[in-house]
C-alpha cells in the first residue's frame, strides 16, 4: 500500500522520493494486499466486476482472475453476485476493505516521515558541502528546535568543550557552548574570547536549576541539601557546561563533587537527566525550567545563563544572521528562555 497524495512527495533536483509499502495474503495462493485494496476500492463504488475492470483498466477476465485468486487465497467469498444487480461486497469483504484502508491510514503518517528523511539526506549527499553549515553545540532543547526547521545546517550534540574543541580543529563551522551564571568566564573559556581567530555572539539566556521528583518529598532547596540527605544525583557528561556550573556551585558550599551521590552517572542530554529523575531512579539533577516542566519535575533555580554561538572569523557572518534570529524569536517565547542582554557580542580585542 503506498499513500495517494502525489503533491506532498518531496522533490530533489527534479526527483522525487517516494515509498511505499507491499504485502502479501499468503494461503493456498499469495496475493498481493495492494491489488486487494484497488480492487475491493472499486467493486465498492461502482458495485459491477465490469466496471470495476474498466476503472483499473484491466479486462473483465483479469479483474475476475484477481478476484478468484483472492478468494483462493483468503479461504472466504468477498463478493456476491446478484443477477440484474451487479456485484457487491460480502460482509467479510467490507470489513476486509476497511482493515485495508485502516491500516493505509496508520502506515500514511510514517511513510510521509521517511520519504522527508531520505529526500533530506539525499539532498545532502547531493548538496556541496559549504552550502550547509556545521555546528557542533551543547545539547538545548530550543536549539534542537530551531535547527530541525532548518535543512541548511548539519548539527552535532556534544559538550561546550568538546564542541569548541571540534571548531578549532576545523572539524565544524560553529560550536554551541556555556559555561554556568553570567559572570565572567572562567577558565578554560574565558582565552576563547580574546581569540581574534573567532567571533562570539550571544544566542540566548536560559535558567538553570535542580529538578527533582515530583513533590520534592526529600524536601531539597540547594546543592547543600543534595549532599546532607544523600539524595541520588545524575551528572552530565565530563566537558558539559552544565556539569562545569554544578562543579563550580559545589566549590562554592565548600564540597567536593565526590559528596554528591551519583556525581559520577552521566547523562548526555537534560531530557535523559530529567527522565531517570521522572521514573524514580534518581532524586535530583541540573537542566533548564523548560525540560523539568515538560517532565512535571519540581525545579529550584539556580540561575541564569548565556548559552553562545562560537564561530570562525572567516566565516560569511550572513550564514549566521538567519539561524541568530530564528533562536532569538523562539526565546522571545518559550518558559525559561530569554533573548540575550546584547544583540552583537564579541570579546576578540
Amino acid at each position: 500500500m503506498e499513500t495517494d497524495d502525489d503533491a506532498s512527495v518531496p522533490a530533489l533536483h527534479g526527483l522525487g522520493v517516494r515509498l511505499q509499502v507491499e504485502g502479501w495474503c499468503e494461503g493456498p495462493v499469495t496475493f498481493p494486499l495492494r491489488n486487494a485494496l484497488t480492487l475491493l476500492e472499486a467493486l465498492a463504488a461502482t458495485g459491477s466486476l465490469q466496471a470495476s475492470a474498466d476503472a483499473l483498466s484491466v479486462s473483465y477476465r483479469s479483474a475476475w482472475g484477481q478476484l478468484a485468486a483472492l478468494e483462493q487465497a483468503l479461504g472466504r467469498p468477498v463478493v456476491v453476485k446478484t443477477k440484474g444487480h451487479g456485484s457487491s461486497l460480502t460482509p467479510f469483504g467490507t470489513a476486509l476493505l476497511t482493515l485495508l484502508q485502516a491500516s493505509q491510514v496508520r502506515l500514511a503518517p510514517a511513510l510521509a516521515a521517511e520519504e522527508m528523511a531520505l529526500s533530506d539526506g539525499l539532498r545532502r549527499l547531493l548538496e556541496p558541502a559549504s552550502a550547509r553549515l556545521r555546528l557542533a553545540a551543547s545539547h538545548d532543547p530550543l536549539l534542537l528546535e530551531v535547527v530541525e526547521t532548518r535543512s541548511d545546517i548539519d548539527l552535532m550534540v556534544a559538550g561546550s568543550l568538546d564542541a569548541l574543541a571540534r571548531l578549532r580543529e576545523g572539524a565544524v563551522d560553529a560550536a554551541g557552548f556555556h559555561y554556568g551564571s553570567d559572570g565572567p568566564p572562567p577558565p578554560p573559556f574565558h582565552g576563547l574570547f580574546r581569540d581574534r581567530a573567532l567571533i562570539v555572539v550571544p544566542l540566548f539566556r536560559r535558567e538553570q536549576g535542580l529538578m527533582l521528583a515530583a513533590g520534592n518529598p526529600l524536601g531539597l532547596t540547594g546543592i547543600a541539601d543534595i549532599a546532607a540527605r544523600r539524595a541520588r544525583f545524575v551528572n552530565r557528561q565530563r566537558g558539559a557546561g552544565t556539569r562545569i556550573w554544578f562543579e563550580r556551585l559545589c566549590a562554592e558550599a565548600g564540597l567536593r563533587p565526590d559528596d554528591i551521590v551519583g556525581h559520577r552517572t552521566e547523562e548526555f542530554t537534560h531530557q535523559a537527566v530529567a527522565a531517570l529523575i521522572a521514573t524514580g531512579a534518581a532524586d535530583a539533577g541540573m537542566g533548564t525550567r523548560a525540560v523539568a516542566e515538560r517532565f512535571a519535575l519540581d525545579y529550584r533555580p539556580l540561575g541564569w545563563e548565556t548559552y553562545f554561538l562560537a564561530a570562525r572569523a572567516r566565516l560569511d557572518a550572513g550564514r549566521l544572521s538567519q539561524f541568530r534570529n530564528d533562536v532569538l524569536r523562539r526565546s522571545e517565547q518559550a518558559s525559561g528562555y530569554a533573548p540575550p542582554e546584547t544583540q552583537v557580542f564579541s570579546l576578540t580585542g
